[in-house]
């Protein structure tokens, strides 16, 4: 999901304790697997919190607050 993948680069650019990547589940099968994903855009933070689906920047906000 293109608004997924680009909130959470501006995230990782405005914070440098952040890091972003960003996979396309069809080409990296290996990882999709590794992180059972089902459903695109997946968000993994740091190996412990998931969830899918494109939510508003503010809900993605609270969830990363919530895990560091």
């Amino acid at each position: 999901c293109p608004l997924s993948a680009r909130l959470s680069y501006i995230m990782a650019l405005l914070n440098p304790n952040i890091r972003s990547d960003v996979y396309e589940a069809i080409e990296y099968g290996e990882l999709a697997n590794m992180y059972n994903v089902r459903g695109v855009p997946k968000t993994v933070i740091n190996e412990k919190l998931q969830f899918e689906g494109a939510y508003p920047p503010d809900i993605v906000i609270k969830k990363v607050k919530t895990e560091i």
